[in-house]
């Protein structure tokens, strides 16, 4: 997990995912979970580039979106190259 920042939002994801996520109806079209994406991300990759990943993965989770399993990715891809496709579904 690293630094002190990393374990500090995984922390706040847990509390979402413990007292406010269950208020509402799960939405999330991938597994694992949006929630629990972005604190496999923030564990691998360290908070900055896990952040980033988490957003991502949250931009790309809309009504109109496939769904279906999308891990975290094995390589972090660079944010400043916008141009790598993102994780093909199993």
């Amino acid at each position: 997990m690293g630094n002190g920042l990393s374990k500090a939002l995984i922390v706040l994801i847990r509390i979402y995912q413990r007292w406010i996520s269950p208020l509402f109806l799960p939405t999330c079209r991938y597994t694992p979970s949006c929630s629990a994406y972005a604190v496999e991300a923030i564990a691998r990759y360290g908070a900055v580039k896990g952040t980033y990943l988490a957003i991502r993965r949250i931009l790309r989770c809309h009504p109109f979106a496939v769904g279906g399993y999308d891990p975290v990715p094995t390589t972090c891809p660079d944010p400043c190259n916008e141009s790598s496709p993102p994780n093909p579904p199993c």
